[in-house]
């Protein structure tokens, strides 16, 4: 018996507000990056609050370290404060910037 990879896995989602510095700074581009080298699916997108939003879905240890990393952003990014929806996934597949 053969399984696809991720077979048996939970996928999880989580739903995060960025703020601070992260428009303008190449944020969203540098999530995605980040976000598909862990296989992570979703979006992220600006807000006009000045805020990022960022849909991520995928293994749990995979959004953990997600979820790390829109801690503190790119370089030349300054977050002030992150909040994080825990959701029920939807089945994204691959992650876009819109």
């Amino acid at each position: 018996m053969t399984t696809s990879p991720g077979a048996g896995t939970e996928r999880g989602r989580r739903h995060i507000f960025v703020k601070g510095r992260v428009q303008g700074v190449w944020y969203r581009g540098a999530c995605q990056q980040q976000a598909e080298a862990l296989g992570v699916d979703g979006w992220a997108r600006n807000l006009p609050d000045g805020r990022v939003e960022v849909v991520a879905e995928g293994a749990p240890e995979a959004l953990d370290r997600l979820e790390e990393w829109c801690r503190e952003g790119p370089p030349s990014a300054r977050v002030t404060g992150v909040e994080v929806w825990e959701e029920r996934a939807e089945g994204l597949a691959g992650f876009e910037v819109r």
